[in-house]
């Protein structure tokens, strides 16, 4: 997989239902002039997920930003949909907790 020099990666589509997203069928940052929707994301140094967003013609549609404990478990997930932001905490074993 390559980033582009934003430190972004692409992707066609995501697989599952469950957070965080899992996506799928990486594109490189060069073939995205003839794509109308991808995904782009960002990682940290773990590979963990921190950034998603949904592209439809240039504008960001959908946005995922999640956060981690130390231990590498997902803690919360916030979700922004047009003007609608949901938050979405998980306990120490991955549970939800709150949405």
């Amino acid at each position: 997989m390559k980033a582009d020099s934003d430190g972004y990666y692409y992707f066609l589509t995501y697989s599952g239902v469950s957070l965080p997203l899992k996506l799928t069928s990486p594109l490189d940052p060069n073939d995205l002039a003839n794509r109308n929707t991808f995904f782009r994301a960002r990682y940290d140094e773990a590979e963990r997920l921190l950034l998603c967003e949904k592209m439809v013609y240039g504008e960001v549609e959908l946005r995922h930003a999640y956060e981690y404990r130390a231990e590498g478990g997902l803690a919360r997930a916030l979700i922004l949909m047009g003007e609608d932001e949901t938050e979405v905490l998980f306990d120490e074993n991955g549970k939800q907790t709150v949405a």
